[in-house]
C-alpha cells in the first residue's frame, strides 16, 4: 500500500518519505519542513491514532495537517481521529485520483 501511496504521489509531482508504522514514521520526524502527513489506522508496534496524537505533541508539526487512509470506515474511529487531529479521512480501497485530490486541497503549494 506503502508503494501505491508513494508512486501516486511522486507522479504528482509531491516528495515522499515513507515509514513501516507509526513508530518507524516518528524517528523520521526530525523537525525538518513535512507539509502533509498520510497514516494508516491499523499498522503495527504503533497504530495510526497514536502516531498522530504523537506528531501533534512535536511542536514542529502541531499544525501539520495528517491525512489517515485506512479501511476503518466506522463513524466512531472517524470521530476518534478528527479529535487526534486528523484533517481527512480517506477509505480504502481508493483510487489513487481521491488521494492525490485531499493532497492537493490540504498541501499548500
Amino acid at each position: 500500500m506503502r508503494r501505491v501511496v508513494g508512486i501516486a504521489l511522486k507522479g504528482a509531482g509531491y516528495d515522499v518519505i515513507e515509514g513501516i508504522d507509526g513508530k518507524d514514521a516518528l524517528s523520521k520526524l526530525k523537525g525538518q519542513k513535512i507539509h502533509l502527513i498520510i497514516s494508516d489506522v491499523n499498522m503495527p508496534t504503533m497504530d495510526g491514532i497514536a502516531f498522530l496524537k504523537a506528531v501533534k505533541q512535536m511542536p514542529a508539526y502541531k499544525f501539520t495537517p495528517v491525512i489517515m487512509l485506512t479501511t476503518e470506515s466506522a463513524e466512531e474511529k472517524k470521530r476518534e481521529g478528527q479529535s487526534a487531529g486528523a484533517r481527512a479521512w480517506v477509505v480504502k480501497p481508493f483510487q489513487p485520483d481521491q488521494l492525490v485530490s485531499a493532497v492537493q486541497r490540504l498541501c499548500l503549494p
